[in-house]
């Protein structure tokens, strides 16, 4: 079933995506997912193992089942400085 979410994107995934936020409709059922269909539209370098999603606010897991409505951010590692 499609669900429309909020995704925002920082740090690299940003620049790859050429945006810092979109409303996507998907049939992606896990946040994992989700992250899998957005890197093949926008040719992410990263794999989904090195990066952590937060929904509405929170840390989750990437078998985090999505909901219609949720904000998705996902984030790349970060190197400190």
């Amino acid at each position: 079933m499609k669900k429309q979410v909020q995704v925002r994107y920082f740090a690299i995934l940003r620049e790859q995506s050429g945006i810092d936020q979109e409303a996507v409709v998907t049939e992606s059922l896990l946040a994992k997912d989700l992250y899998e269909e957005l890197s093949k539209k926008y040719k992410f370098s990263l794999e989904a193992d090195r990066i952590r999603a937060a929904v509405n606010d929170e840390f989750v897991s990437m078998q985090y089942v999505l909901q219609s409505k949720d904000t998705v951010v996902f984030l790349p590692p970060v190197a400190g400085g």
